[in-house]
């Protein structure tokens, strides 16, 4: 009979109430608490608001006020994957209790709360009891997917959805000191019922990731253990079946939160509840997570503060692009696990697993994902010709600086050509993936009036590297906005070839020599007609110098070779 029970709590924490009902309730919360405002940050394709709510005991809601007060600021967001919203519901109890109810007020005397309950909204009202099978609790809840089918959390590099595109603004407008991204895990049975990780010191983010290793992870545990509950790093098993086989640390990439912020040097950390742990257990948890970050911030603030400032100070000369796992492990855990015996399923007739439910602690190695792979050198700058508007587009979304040039220019650059194409057989995210190998030309080349040069010597330089070398992982490239520069766009006929073709051996002895060589050493392309027609094609003046060349070119810093 509270007048501010938050509907989760109505239900014992077993249901959570659906958007218009959580909209309505934190309107209320707004207008009686003058510490809070609710500001909308973007709208999804079926027209719902993505509401972020503003928690400022200086009643500083816009980025300049918030600034102003000199406090830190942590932005937490629940429901990226929509059935996985236990984060909308502590976060609701939180507000509450940090401003009406009062047992909480001291947590904005010194740091800026900015919660997005509901990210996914459109995923979140395909509402149904039938949505993450693995999962106890709520009773009912969203999907994982937009609307349009799209992971909000494969988008963060890419920016295909207005949800992220308003999410990656709000992170430029308002630059949080901690990110929080809430989730809700998949995969096998364990102890912990909250975890969380971030990229490692060996990133792009050493400064960051140091800091979140002595004074975060530290609170989270003893606060967390406090209450009962059972805390850890997160859990990515190497064989869901066998835990004994070890677990992995990855480096996530740019299309992931944790990745995205590492590589701009947000301090960003994924959060993931234990799916079989109850409803109740994961938001009581969560809850004490969001505190407890608050509480550290209040506390480490200005020292995170100058991490972040180091890390977005360094200019690395070479940009690891990727990373492999390590072929031993780098330590051991203490795995707090539950026992599972195995059993041959009469259904598929394969080995299943079966969780006991009986704990049990074991010692499992650990495999980082911490070799770097492909490497290139830093560029000066990127430049981009003006076609290629929505790469220039989304490079200013991302708030990465870039200068336009008005007139004509000659001068000379690096491209690279780029060598066996490789499409992905599916679409993945509403792309046709792409990946290829290249090799690095220097030549003099015209930019365009309305070319975009992208300094790398800017605080998001690692992201500019990283969303435009096209061996990048999530690298425009490879989520597929160049697919033209794959195409062949003229031809020769072979009546008018041919001829042609003879002229050119009477005419260049070296040419003659090359090509009887070739005949020599390559039998497939001495018993191919149509290949070797078109080798003449691509040694004469016709063919197109524009074919497979990657069209964003590299502006050298002085000597280096860029791949590696």
């Amino acid at each position: 009979d509270d007048p501010w029970v938050t509907p989760a709590e109505l239900s014992h924490l077993t249901r959570t109430p659906r958007y218009r009902e959580t909209v309505e309730w934190l309107g209320r919360l707004v207008e009686a608490a003058p510490e809070l405002e609710m500001v909308p940050i973007g709208t999804s394709p079926e027209g719902r608001k993505v509401w972020m709510v503003i928690a400022s005991r200086d009643l500083a809601f816009s980025p300049p006020a918030i600034r102003a007060t000199g406090k830190p600021i942590l932005l937490a967001q629940a429901g990226i994957h929509a059935g996985e919203i236990d984060g909308k519901d502590a976060g609701m109890m939180l507000l509450r209790d940090m401003t009406v109810r009062g047992t909480k007020r001291e947590l904005l005397d010194q740091a800026i709360f900015l919660f997005v309950p509901i990210f996914n909204v459109d995923g979140h009202e395909r509402f149904s009891a039938y949505s993450r099978m693995n999962q106890r609790g709520p009773i009912e809840s969203g999907w994982r997917v937009t609307s349009r089918r799209l992971n909000l959390n494969r988008d963060y590099a890419k920016l295909d959805t207005p949800e992220m595109r308003g999410m990656v603004e709000t992170l430029n407008r308002y630059d949080p000191d901690l990110y929080l991204d809430i989730h809700v895990t998949d995969g096998m049975d364990y102890q912990y019922d909250i975890t969380f990780g971030f990229a490692g010191a060996h990133a792009y983010s050493p400064a960051i990731s140091t800091w979140m290793d002595r004074y975060l992870v530290p609170a989270w545990n003893r606060d967390l253990e406090r209450m009962g509950h059972v805390p850890g790093s997160l859990i990515f098993p190497r064989n869901q079946q066998n835990s004994e086989q070890g677990i992995v640390r990855w480096t996530p990439t740019q299309r992931y939160s944790d990745g995205y912020g590492n590589a701009r040097h947000l301090p960003t950390v994924l959060v993931e509840n234990h799916s079989l742990k109850t409803y109740e257990q994961r938001v009581l948890g969560t809850y004490l997570l969001l505190e407890s970050g608050l509480r550290s911030l209040a506390k480490r603030g200005q020292r995170l503060r100058r991490a972040i400032l180091r890390d977005r100070n360094r200019r690395p000369a070479e940009m690891v692009l990727d990373w492999s796992y390590r072929k031993e492990p780098t330590g051991i855990l203490e795995f707090l696990g539950v026992k599972s015996r195995m059993f041959r399923s009469p259904i598929s007739g394969n080995q299943v697993i079966e969780w006991t439910g009986e704990p049990v602690t074991m010692p499992v190695p650990v495999y980082e994902k911490s070799v770097p792979g492909v490497t290139v050198t830093r560029p000066a700058a990127y430049w981009i010709p003006p076609a290629w508007s929505e790469v220039i587009d989304r490079l200013a979304m991302h708030g990465i600086e870039s200068e336009r040039i008005p007139a004509a220019r000659e001068i000379e650059l690096e491209r690279y050509v780029i060598e066996e194409v490789k499409l992905e057989a599916d679409p993945f995210e509403g792309h046709m993936r792409v990946a290829g190998k290249f090799t690095l030309r220097k030549e003099t080349i015209r930019l365009a009036p309305g070319s975009v040069r992208v300094s790398t010597d800017q605080p998001l330089g690692d992201l500019a590297v990283l969303l435009l070398e096209p061996e990048s992982p999530d690298s425009f490239f490879q989520w597929g906005f160049f697919l033209e520069s794959l195409q062949r766009v003229e031809y020769a006929e072979d009546y008018v070839l041919e001829p042609m073709a003879r002229k050119m051996l009477e005419i260049d002895p070296a040419l003659k020599t090359e090509f009887e060589q070739k005949l020599a050493r390559d039998d497939d392309f001495a018993g191919d007609p149509a290949a070797r027609m078109r080798w003449f094609y691509e040694k004469s003046p016709f063919f197109d110098p524009e074919w497979r060349i990657y069209p964003v070119a590299r502006e050298p810093q002085s000597g280096g070779q860029a791949l590696k």
